[in-house]
């Protein structure tokens, strides 16, 4: 165990130096340098040179690189072109924003697609044709337009939910539950039909199996053979399915973020690009990559939890 938890943390960092520094790469590439977006159109080409010359952005790019990660390090992340604020305090108020959508999002979807893709294995027919189709209509509709309809219904129309903002736990954990639950909701119902399709195909295939047809001859009632014994065999996959879910809506709420004005990564990601603000975009790429790097550690490390044989590889 000791050597696999040390290979996965070396892969880690090696999956975060090359992401951070292909991040690297691209911002230097982009066209736009630090010396531009702060002074402004107004600055001439000497007075943004000198300013880019002052900063070291002309100094090669490992060693710019280096002295970034260097000051990573030490829990400095930056300081944004735009403003002038440390990038570090933003991101650390942002984060728990689109944290709380993504967990909240994933453990709706997942548990709904893995009772609807149980429900479709175990008693197929008309039911399991009935749920193959309703997810599949889910997956064709775009996650954006299902916001839209859900602010209509439950903002407009019933005025239960608020359509837009974010309130702070610390302000109002009533409040705060409000403002998510539209976010949260949407995220889940554009997700549950994969996790669902990957239920039910683990579930079909595990419910074949030799030892499963032997637990039913000598008689174990159907819901521990469904719950704990069918469930456990496909459970590999189906937590595969809702990993990458998570990634995906951690990785990609600009969207919803947008959608519903919260204050998290995504919406960050968007206005950093858009301002060419170079040093948040590199640190914003960093803390996703590490979310993604940390989630896949998790994960392996609970399937070798669930699966005998790769603990004994």
């Amino acid at each position: 165990m000791l050597i696999f938890i040390t290979k996965r943390v070396g892969f880690a960092i090696l999956t975060l130096v090359v992401a951070t520094f292909l991040a690297f790469v691209l911002v230097h590439l982009s066209g736009s340098t630090p010396g531009g977006v702060v002074l402004g159109s107004s600055a001439t080409p000497e007075e943004v040179f000198a300013y880019n010359e002052k900063i070291g952005w002309y100094d090669p790019w490992i060693v710019q690189y280096a002295d970034w990660v260097g000051q990573v390090l030490q829990g400095d992340l930056g300081t944004s072109l735009i403003d002038g604020r440390p990038i570090g305090p933003d991101i650390a108020k942002r984060l728990p924003v689109t944290a709380a959508l993504a967990v909240f999002g994933t453990l709706l979807s997942a548990v709904a697609g893995i009772v609807l893709g149980v429900t479709a294995a175990v008693r197929r027919g008309a039911i399991d044709r009935t749920i193959t189709a309703g997810s599949g209509i889910l997956m064709s509709l775009p996650v954006f337009w299902i916001g839209i309809l859900l602010v209509y219904v439950f903002a407009v129309q019933l005025r239960l939910l608020p359509a837009t903002g974010f309130v702070p736990f610390t302000t109002d954990p009533q409040a705060w539950a409000r403002s998510l639950a539209l976010p949260v909701l949407t995220i889940a119902i554009a997700s549950v039909a994969g996790i669902a399709r990957q239920t039910r195909a683990s579930m079909s295939e595990s419910l074949a199996q030799e030892h499963i047809r032997t637990l039913r001859a000598v008689g174990t009632p159907t819901r521990e053979i469904v719950y704990v014994h069918a469930l456990r065999g496909a459970s590999l996959p189906i937590l595969a399915s809702v990993a990458i879910q998570f990634i995906v809506l951690f990785s990609g709420s600009v969207a919803i973020e947008v959608l519903f004005a919260l204050p998290g990564i995504g919406q960050a990601m968007q206005g950093a690009v858009g301002s060419a603000d170079l040093p948040f975009v590199q640190a914003l790429v960093l803390v996703a990559t590490l979310v993604v790097v940390v989630v896949n550690f998790v994960i392996e490390m609970l399937n070798r939890t669930l699966d005998p044989k790769l603990r004994a590889s």
